[in-house]
């Protein structure tokens, strides 16, 4: 199952508390890119999908598409602050 650093965890809380769905997650799903290729979205939503995965570490509440959840299966999700707001990051390993 997904795993995530304590910055995504406390990435995940301050989106979705600052949201207007304060008790919603961070959704991960798959979507089309302009060229065709596959892409990662990632959305505050209220709820999972039915076939969603629901991962909750640290208050935090992930929903991944069946998919996704597939292909994150034994991966970590990190997150840093950037300029930019706030960007997420699979790793095949939990940091040291």
């Amino acid at each position: 199952m997904l795993a995530l650093t304590e910055n995504a965890a406390t990435a995940i809380r301050t989106m979705v508390e600052t949201s207007d769905l304060p008790d919603g997650g961070l959704r991960i799903a798959t979507r089309r890119g302009d060229n065709g290729s596959q892409a990662l979205e990632v959305v505050v939503t209220s709820a999972p999908e039915p076939s969603d995965q629901v991962v909750e570490e640290e208050d935090a509440r992930v929903f991944l598409e069946e998919p996704v959840a597939a292909v994150l299966e034994d991966k970590v999700l990190d997150a840093r602050l950037e300029d930019t707001g706030v960007r997420f990051y699979v790793l095949s390993e939990h940091p040291s």
